[in-house]
């Protein structure tokens, strides 16, 4: 990665099947680390897609970016979307708005946009939070026009990844955030902590980890509330 291709800015493309969660394979086989070691690498462009019709996109802008590029998708059956018949070339580091919303913004990437999309539709319904979501597309690099938009926004940003915490796409976030000043804006980072995960259904899996819908949701109301300045207390006179 480094001496080989990045450091030339050669144009290889690494297509990274097994992305995140993967169940049945055991410990050994969950694809939770990449994301934490290919974001420092320098002139690397890192991205994800949502589902199967985005990714034959993605294949198509890295196939044409001139430099290395990453593209991780996961195990599993895909979701079923319709297939663009045209291939498109994404813009580089750019996001999708894919809902809007006014008490926070969530940015997931790859295999959790679809649950934070379900998260913010079960929000809304019982808990009367309005969240954003935006599809990253991009670890890297990051769109920073639009979390910049966002944070400012709402105040209160959560990240979602399938992919370790330390080093990953949450702590990528909170970089962009510092270097452009935002130091008030509340984050929650989702994904997986300093462990590995055991063998298991890859849904089970997700569910332990809160990393399905109803776990967002729950990490995002619980989130808001702890957000949201207290008031003070007054005894009556």
């Amino acid at each position: 990665l480094m001496h080989d291709v990045a450091l030339d800015n050669l144009h290889v493309v690494f297509c990274i099947d097994r992305a995140g969660i993967v169940g049945d394979d055991g410990p050994t086989h969950n694809g939770t680390f990449d994301l934490s070691f290919l974001l420092p690498i320098p002139n690397m462009v890192v991205m994800a897609p949502k589902d199967e019709n985005e990714l034959q996109h993605m294949l198509k802008t890295a196939i044409e970016y001139e430099g290395p590029a990453a593209l991780r998708y996961p195990r599993g059956k895909a979701l079923g979307v319709p297939l663009d018949e045209k291939l498109e070339t994404l813009e580089i580091g750019k996001s999708e708005l894919l809902r809007s919303g006014s008490d926070l913004a969530i940015f997931a990437i790859g295999t959790m946009v679809n649950p934070s999309l379900e998260a913010a539709e079960i929000l809304s319904r019982d808990n009367g939070i309005e969240a954003a979501v935006i599809n990253a597309r991009f670890a890297k690099p990051i769109d920073v026009d639009m979390l910049v938009k966002w944070a400012k926004k709402t105040k209160r940003i959560i990240t979602v990844e399938e992919n370790a915490l330390s080093g990953g796409f949450g702590s990528a976030v909170l970089s962009a955030l510092s270097d452009n000043q935002l130091h008030s804006v509340a984050v929650r980072r989702l994904g997986i902590g300093d462990f590995f995960v055991e063998h298991g259904a890859a849904d089970s899996v997700r569910a332990d980890l809160g990393l399905d819908a109803a776990g967002i949701a729950h990490s995002a109301a619980e989130f808001l509330s702890d957000a949201r300045p207290k008031t003070k207390k007054t005894k009556n006179r």
